[in-house]
């Protein structure tokens, strides 16, 4: 009849296209989920925790081939905005939570500190809070007034959203609009390289990401703060004044790939990398 065959002709057409479209889906890397699909996590934020992130994904999918890790910085404000908009899986934080952040988890990995640095050459060797508090504030802008040669002083800033800028001001108990900045930069990387380019600068960055740096030549300095040494050794014994936890951040309590990474990023088997970023483990049981 012509209605029947009709008929079988759209449901043939329907087949043929259900088919067609998962050959398109299938060809551009989707895959049914519980048959060995390839499997990605997104992490954004924090560009102190993005170097042992970028490495400890490296060992997980090392480990787990069908996984594929992307993480990009951006800093600690666009972890938590990322994570909370669904855009990351994963955001990285390098502070601890605050109590309007309270239904997002958090998921230490390990511990830093933030210290003051000068370019190697520096003849200075210490400064005191209140000091710092000057020159940040452009109450003091020469070296000489505090010990040093006769040099106009370069003070370089954290831009907006940077959870080192926040723990800064905190020590300080400043606001940023009090601070009169000659250069602002993003992530730490380039602070340092700021800070290594120019003989009269001051800024602040991670403990960690310095005593690599000037484990590795680059001619940076770190000052003590409160007389405490600003170093990895300080902040694992707990004396050092501005320490802070590096934290992996979820919406909510980790499920499958997203906790499976967290559990191993928290593991003693990823102690090695987190040594050698220069960050203090933090044991999990």
């Amino acid at each position: 009849m012509p209605g029947g065959e009709a008929k079988s002709v759209k449901i043939l057409s329907a087949t043929h296209y259900v088919m067609f479209a998962t050959a398109l889906l299938l060809g551009s890397g989707w895959s049914p989920s519980g048959h060995g699909a390839s499997q990605k996590l997104v992490l954004t934020g924090a560009s102190t925790i993005a170097p042992l992130a970028g490495e400890l994904a490296r060992r997980f999918e090392s480990l787990h081939p069908a996984t594929r890790i992307d993480v990009q910085t951006g800093g600690s404000a666009r972890g938590i905005n990322d994570v909370r908009n669904g855009v990351a899986d994963i955001g990285m934080v390098s502070r601890a939570l605050k109590p309007e952040e309270r239904g997002l988890h958090a998921h230490a990995i390990a511990l830093d500190g933030v210290g003051i640095i000068l370019h190697g050459s520096n003849p200075i060797a210490a400064l005191r809070r209140q000091q710092i508090i000057d020159i940040y504030t452009g109450k003091i802008v020469n070296w000489k007034d505090v010990g040093g040669q006769d040099a106009r002083i370069t003070v370089v800033n954290k831009a907006e959203g940077r959870s080192t800028l926040e723990l800064f001001l905190s020590y300080l108990k400043l606001k940023n609009s009090d601070i009169r900045p000659h250069v602002i930069i993003g992530d730490n990387v380039q602070g340092i390289k700021t800070v290594a380019g120019n003989t009269n600068a001051i800024g602040y960055v991670s403990i960690g990401t310095a005593e690599y740096e000037t484990g590795h030549g680059t001619p940076i300095k770190l000052l003590p703060l409160d007389s405490i040494t600003a170093s990895v050794a300080s902040v694992r014994n707990g004396t050092f004044p501005l320490s802070r936890p590096l934290n992996l951040v979820t919406r909510g309590m980790p499920k499958g790939l997203v906790r499976d990474f967290i559990k191993f990023a928290r593991s003693e088997q990823v102690h090695d990398l987190v040594k050698a970023q220069y960050f203090v483990p933090i044991s999990v049981r």
